[in-house]
This record gives C-alpha cells, structure tokens and sequence, in this order.
C-alpha cells in the first residue's frame, strides 16, 4: 500500500476510538482525522454513562492514550452534515478530500413509546435524562424532579442507571463529576418510591448482575420483589441452568423477595415489577398514573399480553426501551432498523452497492446492543474492509488529492483539536480539585470553548 494515506472517522467516542487505534497499528503510514461535534471527545462513556460509575469512565484513560498518538488528529467541535442547513462540512467534502470516510456516530436518539399518553408531560426519554445528568452541552439545563412516585421502563443497563439515579440520595454523588446543576437538582428531588417495569420474567432481562447489585446497594433505600414474580416455569428454568449470569439475577431477587417487611425501614423504595409491559399513560394535564397490562410467556419465553391490567400512579415516567441512531445527512440509513446499511463494514446504497470509500462502525452499523468493549471487535472488521480496499485503490494508483486534508482541517476556525481538549480537562480537574473530587464536568459549550481556545492561543 502507498503511503501518506488520509482516513476521517467521524464520531470520537468508543466506536470512533477504537476504529482508529486499530487502523494506525494495522498501517503504519495512514493519517486519520477524528471528527467530533461536540467540543470534547469520548461519546458514550462522557456523556452516558451514569456519574456513579468512575469504573467504567476509567475506559477515558485507554482511550487518552490512543488520541496521544501524533498519526490521529482530533478535531472536535465540527459537524458534519447538510452546510445548507448549518453544518461545518458535507460527507461529499469529506469523500474528495480523504481516501476513505468511517461513519461513527453511535446512537443518541431514545425510541418511541407508542402508547397514549405518552406524550403528557412528565413522560420522558431515559436518553433525554441521561444527558442531563451527565452533562452533554445540548442538554436542557433544568430538569423536573418534582414526582414523589416515578416509573422507569425497561429491563436493560440504562434502565437501572436510570433508576438507581432517581433513587440515589445526592450524598452518594458528591465524590462523581456530576455537574454543579445536576447535583443542586437531584438535591430537591422528594422522589420516595420507584417502579421499575419489566415486560419479561427475571430470567429473561437484559441488564447484567452487577448493575442489579449496585441499585440494591444504594444507601436507604430498600428493593422490593414480589415472591410469586420469581416461580420459574420451565422455560425460565432453563435459561438459569444454562446462563450463569441469569442464574445470579434470580439469586439475587430471591434474596429481596424474601426479606421481612419489618426490616424494609428505608426513606427510598424501589419495586421490581415483572410481566408488565405498557398499555397507556394517564393523566389531565400531566402524568397522573400508568396502566401495564400483565404479560405471560410461552414455552419458549415469547412474552403475550393477558387483557389484565394494573395501574401504578405514578407523578412521571421514564421510558428506556433502546437507543435510536440519528441519520447522517449524505448517507443512506434504514429506519426500520435505525442504522446505515452495510456489508462488513461497507456502507450501501439502496441498489445494495458498496459506496466507494465509505464504512460504518458501532451503533449506528449493528444498533444499539452490547457494551462499550463489543465495539471493538465491529470495528475490526470494517477496518478489515476499508484496507482491503485501499490496498486495490493503491494498486490502480488512486489516491485522494495530496495535502486536501489539511486543507479542509485548516478552515475549520472553530475547531477543537487535542491542546484544547486538555485544557478543557484541566480546567475539569481543577474544579473537581476545589471539590476533593477528581473532576467536575463543565456543561456549558460556550465556556468548554473559551477554556480550549485558551490553549489554542499558547501553542
């Protein structure tokens, strides 16, 4: 293969990361730019994943040091997509100027809810809520935590963070880099009692044993099971025989259900509820209650309805039912599925022909499923693809414009490149530093700006 060639990967969170470190160790002379509209880089793991969970945002460092590397130049701040529209760059911009283009842009959007009702206010998308209080800059500012009674639905990962931030005293918080506004809000919180709902039985939810451990781990707060929600049929019975981790869930929720009620003395409750999916949201004016119609699975676990229901009145209701991709202007996208058509990695136009030079990696290619980690994997094998195909480019001597890149990089003014996200890092720890905390988020973009220019202007 020549050298000197140019590769953009638009999205610098996990998916985007990964991609390019595995690019620049599998072709020691391509350069890659990483496109990220938001002024810092790290997607998902800065902005969703719970403030409580410093384990998981460790992934940062591992992700620091691949953005270290001097063949990988970030470039955030900048969005690609329709400049009619306001957009800094087009796909077609980026396609002229760079051999090949990654798409990376993971899944940011919450589904739909399609029941009556739930478009009252006081029903919420988890991801709407995650952003809040994780601080992502587009967020609103303010969120009502005005309910004493909530519902969360759901059965994933995002559901208990949801939850268990709901339901958390914010002494529990003071050590996180939650924002300033984000601690001072869940300080006026009077939430004293939480549903979660689950359309399923306990050996079929898909969050994972520790994140159930943590939500009962909470401090004064108790977890509340219903005994006759954990009589396993015999599907259920074997999904625990074969899978260690269900085993451990239903362990788990045996150990709630048979605690005595004179021992659940906590100011905070939560409620596990099992075979429940939604029917209808009520309310006058706002959300006053929800009606779930009870569930029943099959012998194989396929869950029906019954025709019975039962209400919980709740004051709100947050809806994590999955992530939905945003489509990228210039680039062909599914929505039935939520993602961009491809084979290995090639993204395809609607005929099913590979678009020359353009690959998708992450949520946005294979949906929202899996943890941070999987995503490594998926993006081996769209970079498998795009080398592949830079290989047979190279060999008929094709090649993107020289110096066409830079060019582009250059008149991005308001770009925000790795100086500038480490003293937007910095400006962080200082902050979390007055806090005895490790770090305090800053929120707002135009200050994120002001603190990377800072350094800007030093280089």
């Amino acid at each position: 293969m020549t050298s000197n060639r140019t590769v953009a990967i638009i999205g610098a969170g996990p998916a985007g990361i990964y991609a390019a470190d595995i690019l620049q160790s599998r072709d020691e002379h391509v350069r890659i730019d990483l496109f990220e509209k938001l002024p810092a880089p790290y997607g998902l793991v800065r902005y969703g994943v719970s403030p409580d969970h410093p384990r998981i945002k460790k992934i940062q460092d591992a992700l620091h040091d691949v953005l270290e590397n001097p063949r990988i130049r970030l470039v955030c701040n900048v969005e690609i997509g329709d400049v009619e529209t306001g957009a800094d760059v087009s796909i077609d911009e980026l396609r002229q100027a760079y051999d090949a283009v990654v798409i990376a842009t993971g899944a940011d959007r919450d589904v739909d809810l399609n029941i009556p009702g739930a478009d009252l206010p006081g029903s919420f998308g988890g991801a709407d809520f995650v952003a809040w209080y994780d601080g992502h800059p587009d967020a609103a500012t303010e969120w009502p935590l005005t309910a004493e009674s909530v519902a969360v639905i759901g059965a994933g990962n995002v559901a208990l963070d949801v939850a268990r931030m709901l339901i958390t005293h914010p002494r529990q918080l003071e050590q996180t880099d939650i924002p300033d506004h984000v601690e001072a809000g869940f300080q006026q919180s009077p939430v004293r009692d939480l549903h979660l709902l689950i359309r399923r039985g306990p050996a079929d939810v898909r969050f994972s044993p520790m994140e159930l451990r943590e939500l009962g781990a909470r401090e004064d707060v108790d977890v509340i099971v219903d005994p006759a929600d954990l009589e396993l049929d015999e599907h259920a019975e074997r999904m625990v025989a074969q899978f260690n981790q269900r085993k451990i869930i239903v362990r788990t929720l045996t150990e709630w259900a048979n605690i005595d009620p004179a021992e659940r003395t906590a100011s905070r409750r939560v409620h596990l509820h099992f075979y429940q999916q939604p029917a209808r949201i009520l309310g006058e004016g706002r959300v006053s209650a929800i009606e779930m119609e009870r569930t029943q699975p099959d012998e194989l676990g396929r869950i029906t309805g019954t025709g019975e229901t039962v209400t919980h009145h709740v004051g709100a209701v947050y809806r994590t039912i999955g992530y939905r991709s945003t489509p990228v202007p210039g680039v062909p996208f599914d929505d039935a599925s939520g993602t961009i058509p491809d084979s290995a990695g090639r993204v395809l136009d609607e005929s099913g022909e590979h678009i020359a030079g353009l690959y998708a990696t992450g949520w946005i290619r294979r949906g929202p499923v899996g943890l941070i980690g999987s995503t490594k994997s998926d993006a081996a094998e769209a970079i498998d693809s795009l080398l592949a195909d830079l290989a047979d480019l190279a060999d008929r001597g094709a090649q993107a414009p020289a110096g066409a890149a830079d060019a582009l990089c250059e008149r991005l003014g308001d770009k925000v490149g790795w100086e500038g996200w480490l003293r937007i890092d910095e400006a962080e720890r200082n902050l979390g530093a007055e806090r005895g905390r490790e770090r305090t988020k800053i929120v707002d973009r135009d200050e994120l700006l002001t603190h990377a220019r800072e350094m800007e202007r030093t280089r």
